[in-house]
């Protein structure tokens, strides 16, 4: 037989034969071009960034050591109600509402770095107006100022930092902004038990002018650069943030077709489109379910909770212990984030949240605590408490809403925490992404503005176990959502979660980088 017929249809496999050769070289091209990178400088630039998160951080759980001070303050202007202790620990959300609102503004007119570099100003007058207070309305006008620059980072830190970023480190430097506003609340805990509440808020100003110093050297993000059509400058800044000696052209031209793909404004009827609707109900829903978890009531009212609970320890100790373990949580989710996977470190976190809330729920429902039927008078707007019926600490058990609050926070920090913000920032499309950025603050702020303001009248109407059984309800339902709806994301560029979200396409999810 002639040999030529026994040779196969199609020739024997050979090198030049590949299936999607052009896909597969680009993969491998991405994976070489990250191992030659330089990331000091993308190190110090991030660094500078997230000095905004840990202001942040810190005005958020102001109130916790400042509430219990303020109640026996000797200054009849400065004795707060019940009631302004729940405006004094919401208005601040309320305020970062706002500043979600404007961000949608600043984010696409002034850029992510000038809008984080904005919100220094609003941030600085809220703690002078807190420092020299002299009556209840000066500080809740300075709370509002603080939330609303806190609003503002919150939208802009994190997109500044995914755009500046690559695919090898974007994990962990998403992780930044979480970890400096824990860092920043534990650094206010830590302060509360030597300083007085006014010597708090002028220690606030040191990060906010740091911050805004640092930010003064450090580069725009090279794809705000792009969409303003200021491509020299953009190629700038990626030879300053990769190195000189790297192929950062490539990734130049990577961004800047990505941009020309979106180059224009969202209208109605692409919202319409899966690519666009998508992404931006994921991350709206992602950051809705983060804060109906609890966490923002129960950092803002921590030490109140614990002096309801009677722990063994002090609150304000109980108060700094959480935040330690918050702050080691986050950490070892920073470094986890870009091996474990973004998916599986949130079923893990919401099943802890929810076993947290329960017990804690549990243990409250079921021990002598007052209820919201016990005899309990209003004085003065203030909610009194017979000594009788105050809870005493009875032994080691009562260290119970200490440890369920820690693994709380444990939870919350190793997932539904930083991994919000950073999916916000991976999986919102371009032409989108500073209008919908600032959408997902502005949704989360007011759903912590409604649990922040009731949750105080919550308790004294029903009890302190009913706002932690909801609390549980919520986290199974965010085991629920993620298995059905959250993409992993890790190891993906940000074309190439464009792309999946584009085409539904899974297989561009699963080709690693």
């Amino acid at each position: 037989m002639d040999a030529g017929i026994q040779k196969p249809l199609l020739g024997a496999p050979s090198s030049a034969y590949q299936t999607f050769p052009s896909q597969r070289n680009a993969h491998q091209l991405d994976r070489e071009y990250i191992r030659t990178l330089q990331n000091k400088r993308l190190f110090l630039a991030a660094f500078a960034a997230v000095l905004g998160n840990f202001n942040f951080g810190y005005a958020l759980v102001y109130t916790s050591p400042v509430i219990p001070a303020l109640e026996t303050s000797n200054i009849p202007a400065l004795k707060i109600s019940r009631v302004e202790e729940s405006w004094f620990g919401s208005v601040f959300t309320l305020g970062a509402a706002a500043g979600g609102l404007s961000a949608m503004l600043l984010n696409d007119r002034l850029g992510r770095k000038l809008s984080i570099m904005f919100s220094a100003v609003p941030s600085a007058v809220g703690y002078a107006f807190m420092g020299s207070a002299q009556g209840v309305w000066m500080l809740l006008l300075g709370r509002l100022l603080t939330g609303y620059a806190g609003g503002v980072t919150a939208a802009s830190i994190p997109v500044y930092i995914s755009e500046i970023s690559h695919p090898g480190v974007r994990g962990t430097l998403g992780a930044c902004p979480q970890i400096m506003a824990v860092l920043g609340s534990l650094i206010l805990y830590a302060l509360g038990l030597k300083l007085s509440w006014r010597w708090l808020a002028v220690a606030g100003e040191v990060p906010v002018l740091t911050m805004i110093i640092l930010l003064c050297f450090m580069p725009n993000s090279p794809r705000f650069l792009i969409s303003k059509g200021k491509n020299d400058e953009a190629v700038g800044v990626l030879r300053w943030l990769r190195g000189q000696n790297t192929d950062f052209h490539r990734e130049f031209e990577q961004i800047k077709e990505s941009v020309r793909k979106q180059s224009r404004r969202i209208s109605c009827a692409e919202i319409k489109d899966p690519f666009i609707y998508k992404p931006i109900l994921i991350a709206v829903l992602m950051r809705f379910l983060q804060q109906l978890s609890g966490v923002t009531p129960i950092l803002v009212y921590l030490q109140t909770i614990f002096q309801s609970t009677a722990v063994v320890l002090k609150p304000e100790y109980d108060a700094a212990i959480v935040g330690g373990v918050r702050l080691a949580s986050v950490l070892i989710s920073a470094f986890s984030m870009d091996k474990a996977g973004r998916k599986i470190l949130l079923f893990v976190s919401a099943g802890i949240m929810f076993a947290s809330n329960l017990i804690l729920g549990l243990y409250i429902h079921y021990t002598s605590l007052p209820s919201h039927n016990s005899t309990t008078a209003v004085v003065n707007g203030t909610l009194v408490i017979p000594e009788s019926l105050t809870a005493e600490p009875s032994g080691y058990i009562t260290l119970i809403p200490l440890v369920a609050t820690m693994f709380f926070i444990m939870g919350y920090a190793m997932g539904w925490g930083p991994i919000t913000w950073l999916l916000m920032s991976e999986i919102l499309p371009l032409k989108a992404r500073g209008v919908a950025s600032g959408l997902c603050v502005l949704v989360s702020w007011l759903t912590a503005f409604a649990l922040t303001r009731f949750f105080l009248l919550v308790v004294r109407d029903f009890g302190l176990e009913v706002p932690f059984l909801f609390f549980a309800v919520i986290c199974a339902g965010n085991l629920l959502f993620t298995g059905c709806c959250v993409p992993e994301t890790k190891g993906r560029s940000l074309e190439q979660i464009e792309s999946y979200f584009r085409t539904g396409r899974r297989s561009i999810m699963r080709n690693h980088i």
